[in-house]
């Protein structure tokens, strides 16, 4: 069944009246949720699994044919410029939320140009100085206090929000979903490292694959999360082995994955028909003595330092390096590779062994290529679209593997990617994952930080928030897997992987609900911020908006160009707007004593046509 008309049943009967009432009674959501819920959990029936074959037509007819005439090549799209629609589909792709000015800016350059202009902005590395000047700030009031996770979750957002160099800050953020560290497990002033660490994956996110799995394995933040930092050799008489937590997570997760694959993403089989394992305990066993020796940066190698008895300042933030003593000497034996036995013991000369091993492996260029496809584009890629991907991860056409800029390049420009037939399969697209949700939402209504620095809060809460803040997942897999099938349905039914519906619930939809009408009416953030003490630190702009409250139809209208970038279905349109004129502006009485009735009219009618589509399944799915 085709997404959004199986999202739309219950929404039809409940949600108007669930948001308009929560308007009027100037509150969030509260037992509404199930009306809620029920709408947003349709959406098992949406995207595609990987496998599934429900890739887009491959002529890119429709799409050429609103090109100009001179563009003869389908796959280079948008050289002589795009639609606005296209335009609004790509920004959704590939940054935090469409803005005007880079509606224009694609508009004008063309998809290609506006991807090769983004791709050419170098990094800015700015989450670890933010967090240190906070945390200087936090101890300036009281020595023993941090800055902790919350101002990294603010740096996130304040690039998020605010950063021109959107499609590498949003490509760093698909990255942190792959190579997962999370705050949830870090103590509060480790939230330094990962602001560093988070500083490496926009460094390296239009870099070569093989640098940014070496930094993402020697990176304290890392180390610390998967235990491979102070990993210590074999000893066999105490009988301790090395951890071979990281070992397994670099394959499993990071690289190859449990199967082998064709380079279209799909099962390699056996002769019985029975799926390949990549790696097998031996192989697990050999990288964990790989992955012994290496601990906290320092200008020596004693063996105080390896135990963290002598902390160098900037041990959190700098790679980890080698101690031959800790590391094991005896020969190591992975993916078909050896290394001899060692004397003097070498952890650089092992480490380099694994990753060029790891990076050569077949399954990498359609593990990874997938995984970004689903981060950026469409949860269901199709294996035409995989394997056109891992091809330019394989070679990006001058003879160089794992190039992540080309292969960013290839993804976004793909014709599953801009083609409108592509876009209207009821298989195609993704869930908007909460995240996502919320920046689209700030950046459309063109969000202002009232400290200049947007303080913003943790958001884990199913129930009163978003079940999602950056950098805090629940586990090294993610906040969903990549390869999640709900139970039952339809989804089930013809195995179709959805992500982001391993979060969604009716618990997590009604918290969505209610987080959001709040932060529609008054805004998110940490509140008390320059003496303001009952508003949010990002305050929404409905300038444009707030003259259009006497119409409800150029309200609506106005509203939902910020949010889809193109008029939307008739059905909800005309729902929005019937909610909109439910809610009565009462004419001025002769002495104006009932003005304060009125301005609450009106601003309930502005709050109620921005908060329904934001709750709609229009908006929740990425087409």
């Amino acid at each position: 069944m085709p997404y959004l008309p199986c999202l739309a049943r219950t929404r039809r009967l409940h949600l108007a009246v669930l948001l308009a009432s929560s308007f009027l009674a100037a509150c969030g959501g509260g037992g509404e949720g199930t009306a809620a819920s029920e709408a947003t959990h349709g959406s098992s029936s949406v995207q595609a699994s990987a496998g599934a074959g429900a890739g887009a037509p491959q002529g890119g007819g429709a799409q050429r044919a609103r090109r100009t005439a001179s563009n003869v090549n389908s796959r280079a799209y948008g050289v002589e410029g795009t639609t606005r629609a296209d335009a609004f589909r790509l920004l959704t792709q590939a940054t935090f939320g469409p803005v005007e000015s880079d509606i224009g800016q694609v508009m004008s350059l063309g998809a290609a140009g506006w991807v090769d202009e983004q791709l050419a902005k170098p990094a800015q590395a700015v989450h670890l100085a933010r967090w240190r000047a906070d945390d200087a700030e936090a101890k300036a009031r009281r020595a023993k206090d941090t800055a902790g996770a919350p101002s990294m979750v603010s740096s996130f957002y304040q690039q998020a929000l605010q950063a021109d160099d959107q499609l590498r800050q949003r490509m760093a953020y698909a990255l942190s979903q792959i190579f997962v560290v999370s705050m949830v497990d870090l103590a509060s002033e480790r939230a330094e490292s990962v602001a560093s660490y988070y500083d490496m994956l926009e460094a390296d996110a239009f870099g070569n694959f093989r640098t940014l799995l070496q930094d993402v394995a020697m990176h304290p933040a890392m180390g610390q999360y998967l235990s491979h930092l102070k990993n210590r050799k074999e000893d066999l008489l105490l009988g301790r082995v090395p951890d071979q937590n990281f070992a397994r997570e670099i394959m499993q997760l990071f690289s190859i994955g449990l199967l082998q694959l064709n380079t279209d993403g799909t099962l390699k089989l056996d002769g019985n028909g029975a799926p390949i394992e990549t790696y097998a305990t031996a192989d697990i066993e050999g990288l964990s003595s790989v992955f012994t020796g290496f601990s906290w940066y320092g200008p020596d190698t004693q063996n105080a330092r390896f135990n963290g008895n002598l902390q160098d300042p900037e041990r959190l933030v700098m790679p980890m390096q080698g101690y031959p003593q800790f590391h094991s000497m005896l020969e190591k034996r992975f993916l078909g590779t050896v290394v001899p036995p060692q004397s003097p013991a070498d952890p650089a000369a092992s480490l380099k062994a694994a990753i060029d091993t790891i990076f050569a492996h077949p399954n990498v260029g359609p593990f990874i290529s997938r995984r970004l496809i689903q981060r950026l584009v469409t949860s269901a890629p199709s294996p035409a679209y995989v394997r056109r991907v891992a091809a330019v991860f394989n070679n990006n056409g001058l003879g160089t593997r794992g190039d992540l800029k080309a292969v960013v390049r290839a993804i976004l420009l793909d014709d599953e990617a801009r083609s409108e037939n592509a876009a209207a399969d009821p298989q195609y697209g993704k869930v908007k994952e909460p995240v996502l949700r919320l920046t689209a939402f700030l950046r459309a209504f063109g969000a202002r930080s009232d400290s200049g620095k947007v303080l913003m809060n943790i958001t884990d809460d199913p129930g009163l928030e978003l079940a999602q803040t950056p950098l805090r997942s629940p586990s090294v897999f993610n906040f969903y897997r990549p390869g999640y099938v709900p139970a039952g349905g339809e989804a089930a039914a013809i195995g179709m992987t959805l992500p982001e519906m391993q979060i969604t619930d009716e618990s997590s939809v009604a918290g969505y609900v209610n987080f959001m009408v709040t932060a529609v009416r008054i805004g998110v953030g940490q509140k008390g911020v320059d003496g303001k003490a009952a508003r949010p630190d990002l305050q929404l702009d409905y300038t444009a908006q707030k003259p259009l409250v006497t119409d409800p139809a150029l309200l609506v209208d106005s509203v939902n160009d910020r949010l889809f970038g193109e008029p939307v279905n008739a059905t909800l349109r005309d729902e929005t707007i019937a909610a909109v004129s439910s809610i009565v502006i009462p004419p001025l009485n002769k002495n104006g004593s009932n003005q304060a009735l009125i301005d609450k009219a009106k601003a309930n009618r502005l709050w109620t046509a921005v908060a329904l589509p934001l709750v709609s399944p229009e908006f929740i799915v990425q087409r």
